[in-house]
């Protein structure tokens, strides 16, 4: 059963918005509470709320049947963000008889895996109302593949396996449709999006429309230890902490999950962890809880936070990538990632705190160090503690192929992440 939420999770977040639309429709069907933060908030013990922040972050939290101000807070982070390859304004362009769409690099991918696949489009459209604080907003998925990007022959591009540069404003541009000289116009995509959503294409004001590869996961291997599918990173992330909000309840402690946009692009925006939002969000639950501003400091710097993101597996073809003594692999568990520069949030206290849990439970873990010659990438967990400064563990499944068009992960691994972070939401 984990694993088919898992694919659907995988299939359904396409984009950031379509990734909150299917955790926030999961949660309701679990018995959660949608509420704004707009609104008046009247939180009751045994209470379960989800919120929907800009469309593309979402917070979702429990409150003990027995809440005890006592008990530590505990947090649980992930990012519903993926690169990808982003629809700019005005996207039309033609070369000959193709309609193309101008794009532009969204975080950091493996371009070239992007090449020679069927790609989707998917995003939020924002179309003319009458109210002009408030324009229609839709979620948009294409049902189909409607544009790729072909690769240039080999008898063109003879230095191709050499490895060749992209240049990403010329080579990445898609195709959207091989046309006749009497449809040929300046606006074929726009044209488009209105016939998809029923509406003039001159209402259509603005979007955020992402491409994204339309291959859904599936087991791989001779036993099916193994999992390809795109945007392991982060949605195996969003799957754990979606089954620990729903299983790992406590009768006396607050639990919180947020699932944040903007991660593979720095964190800084209202929907990314560098924001305020977190910790306003915080203050709110204990003030609905009757704390008096002494005992709401208390409680916030007695909580803890995990920083859920994938981490890197060992390449059996390239053994020397990886630190000589911390070599985590796929299969055999969750990885605690460290980094000195705190690019991972390293805290020997919190990871002390983690380990004799998961030793205490049975839940399989490995070390993830980056080699000392290498800069790593980071997590939103080190960013959110500016704001939130807490105890920390950055945690993840380790992966193959990361930040390609496909990923790939160990079957086994999800499962011990999704106890982990399911274990420090119910243990007492």
């Amino acid at each position: 059963m984990k694993q088919e939420k898992l694919f659907d999770l995988l299939k359904a977040a396409v984009s950031p918005c379509e990734c909150v639309k299917a955790a926030k429709q999961e949660l309701l069907e679990n018995g959660f509470e949608e509420i704004d933060y707009t609104g008046d908030w009247k939180l009751v013990r045994g209470g379960r709320y989800v919120l929907n922040h800009h469309d593309t972050t979402m917070f979702a939290f429990t409150v003990g049947s027995g809440y005890n101000k006592k008990d530590m807070v505990r947090i649980a982070a992930a990012h519903t963000d993926y690169p990808y390859l982003r629809i700019k304004p005005n996207p039309d362009f033609m070369t000959n008889s193709y309609a193309q769409v101008n794009v532009e690099v969204y975080g950091g991918p493996i371009l070239n895996t992007w090449f020679d696949r069927p790609l989707g489009v998917a995003g939020r459209v924002a179309i003319k109302s009458e109210d002009v604080f408030n324009p229609r907003m839709v979620l948009y998925r294409s049902k189909k593949p409607v544009m790729i990007i072909p690769n240039l022959a080999i008898h063109m591009n003879r230095d191709v396996n050499k490895g060749v540069g992209i240049n990403n404003q010329v080579d990445l541009m898609p195709v959207l449709d091989s046309i006749t000289e009497d449809e040929m116009t300046t606006d074929y995509f726009l044209s488009f999006l209105a016939r998809e959503l029923s509406v003039e294409k001159s209402d259509i004001i603005d979007f955020e429309l992402n491409t994204f590869c339309m291959e859904e996961p599936c087991f791989v291997g001779v036993n099916d230890t193994m999992i390809s599918s795109p945007r392991i990173d982060n949605q195996s992330s969003c799957r754990a902490l979606l089954d620990a909000i729903e299983d790992g309840n406590r009768a006396d402690g607050i639990n919180i999950i947020a699932l944040f946009d903007h991660e593979e692009i720095g964190s800084n925006s209202k929907q990314g962890a560098a924001s305020i939002m977190l910790h306003d969000m915080l203050r709110r639950i204990l003030r609905n809880m009757d704390l008096s501003e002494n005992e709401i400091d208390e409680s916030i710097y007695d909580a803890m936070l995990l920083s859920v993101d994938v981490a890197h597996a060992l390449h059996p073809n390239k053994k020397e990538k990886m630190d000589i003594t911390n070599m985590p692999v796929m299969g055999k568990g969750f990885c605690i990632k460290q980094a000195c520069s705190q690019s991972y949030a390293t805290d020997a206290q919190a990871i002390a705190i983690l380990c004799q849990l998961c030793d205490e439970k049975g839940i399989p873990y490995q070390r993830f160090v980056n080699r000392s010659d290498s800069r790593g990438g980071s997590t939103l967990g080190s960013i959110a503690g500016t704001l939130l400064p807490v105890k920390t563990v950055d945690i993840g499944i380790p992966i193959l192929a990361m930040h390609s068009a496909c990923e790939l992960m160990g079957v086994r691994d999800m499962k011990a992440l999704s106890d982990c972070v399911t274990a420090f939401f119910g243990y007492h």
